[in-house]
């Protein structure tokens, strides 16, 4: 049985930080790239934030420079830390694992969401 477990939302103010946790669990044989989405109310989920097992990393230009993803293969966890958060930052964020069990073809597999509301 597969789970995607996110985890780490909160409210703060604007300007402060959070930190996101997302454990992968299951009989994965490989997991190629976790991340991070997010949904605000009335908008179309939006990629976040990437990772490759590799480490290569990919983030939408809204957060750069603020957010930081990092990953820890051998537990397949994978976190992103929120600096200088905005009232825009606002939405449910969702952990993504794009992996292959050990019988069958990659797919993604979902988190159940963890909420993030920055305001004052």
């Amino acid at each position: 049985q597969v789970q995607v477990e996110d985890s780490g939302g909160g409210s703060v103010q604007p300007g402060g930080s959070l930190g996101l946790s997302c454990l992968a669990s299951g009989n994965f044989l490989s997991i190629a790239v976790m991340g991070w989405y997010r949904q605000a109310p009335g908008k179309q989920r939006e990629l976040v934030s990437t990772i490759t097992s590799g480490g290569k990393t990919n983030y939408v230009d809204s957060v750069k420079g603020r957010f930081t993803i990092s990953r820890d293969n051998a537990k397949n966890t994978v976190f992103l830390q929120m600096n200088s958060l905005k009232p825009e930052d606002t939405a449910v964020y969702y952990c993504n694992a794009r992996g292959r069990l050990s019988l069958g073809p990659t797919a993604d597999y979902w988190g159940q969401g963890t909420q993030v509301t920055v305001s004052s």
